[in-house]
């Protein structure tokens, strides 16, 4: 009978191997009673077709003016969620490993739900380097959602917005950038300029075309509100005026839904995520478990993403749905090892590692 772990007398190394090895055997276990879940590959292309039908279905209710917009838009950014989750998985090669076109189509179509994100194959590779330098100044990705910054105004603004989070602090974002492409190691200065420009057009074009679309909307709307108060008064040619009838749709079916889902997975992700002090490839410094119960709003439109991405990043290869359901075992062997639970201390500390005033900080939990 082997004796109880001790976690005081454990290393990190040994701690993050005992926590993925419980979570792990976790999902075997729950393979063994579910069958149906080892067709991985079809749940994750159901998961699509599902979501991207829930997404045209809710946008067609309201243009034939059968749901109002305040339904429309947390509806459909609760499905865009779904295949934000999806695509993660799909970077990590989870589905269609053996048929690379299907996962490569996949891609192209949850980017093409979700445009203002960065091109999910340029993610791919921003998104590995994070796992192995989560928290550091060239892990470019929780860099680009803010993690690190300050809380004020400015960060608010960034949140929901990646453009803005590149325009409001453009050295910030040039430095992040050369950090992560001298971390790749490239052969040549060649090879480095290469790297430079994937990532200078990594929203093209679909992030491009976008954000010129939505940005126009906010900028023609926050004229319009403040020509009038300012004694001018504005006739619109026929033209401007079909166009903006048009934005207004963009913004209701599309574009506000992928603003409301951003933020709420920008908020979550760049707080639960520690920046700055933390060693390299070290996972018990990178990530804390956040599901306190008031960022439950929040939680609902980005998967319980809080809750369940630290998991991921000790047990990687296992699907969003299989992180989940099975949380609660996930989340005990954790607490027992020490990764921290609710560090509330992390939004004044701007994502800092340290300076919590305990090794691991416990709030009343509500969801799994």
């Amino acid at each position: 009978m082997s004796l109880p772990l001790d976690p005081a007398r454990m290393t990190d190394a040994e701690k993050a191997e005992h926590i993925k090895s419980t979570v792990l055997a976790a999902g075997v276990a729950l393979r063994q009673r579910h069958p149906w879940l080892r067709h991985q590959d079809a749940i994750g292309a159901g998961i699509l077709v599902l979501s991207l039908l829930g997404m045209i279905a809710s946008g067609s209710l309201y243009v034939q003016g059968l749901i109002p917009w305040w339904l429309c838009v947390p509806l459909t950014a609760l499905f865009a969620s779904f295949i934000h989750e999806l695509e993660h998985d799909l970077i990590h090669l989870m589905y269609f490993r053996k048929t690379p076109w299907a996962n490569s189509l996949m891609l192209a179509l949850g980017w093409l739900a979700r445009a203002s994100t960065v091109s999910p194959f340029v993610r791919r590779k921003l998104h590995l380097h994070h796992h192995k330098f989560s928290g550091t100044e060239s892990d470019l990705e929780e860099r680009g959602i803010t993690n690190g910054e300050r809380w004020g105004l400015k960060r608010l603004l960034m949140t929901g917005d990646n453009m803005l989070a590149v325009y409001l602090r453009p050295l910030t974002m040039v430095k992040a950038t050369k950090a992560y492409i001298k971390a790749q190691k490239p052969a040549s200065l060649a090879e480095a300029r290469a790297m430079g420009r994937q990532q200078l057009h990594a929203y093209f074009p679909l992030g491009n075309l976008y954000y010129l679309l939505f940005h126009t909307w906010v900028v023609s709307h926050v004229v319009l509100f403040l020509l009038p108060l300012a004694g001018v008064t504005v006739a619109l040619p026929a033209m401007a005026e079909s166009l903006l009838a048009f934005l207004d749709v963009f913004a209701v079916v599309y574009a506000l839904p992928c603003l409301l889902r951003t933020f709420c997975l920008h908020f979550i992700s760049s707080n639960m995520h520690y920046y700055g002090d933390v060693e390299a490839r070290n996972v018990m410094q990178q990530c804390q478990v956040l599901n306190v119960w008031w960022l439950f709003p929040l939680q609902l439109f980005c998967f319980n993403f809080g809750s369940t991405h630290a998991i991921h990043h000790f047990a990687v290869k296992e699907p969003f749905y299989i992180r989940q359901w099975n949380a609660r075992i996930a989340h005990q062997v954790m607490r027992e090892m020490g990764v921290r639970f609710n560090d509330l201390g992390t939004f004044r500390r701007a994502n800092r590692f340290h300076g919590a005033t305990q090794a691991r900080v416990e709030t009343p939990v509500t969801t799994a």
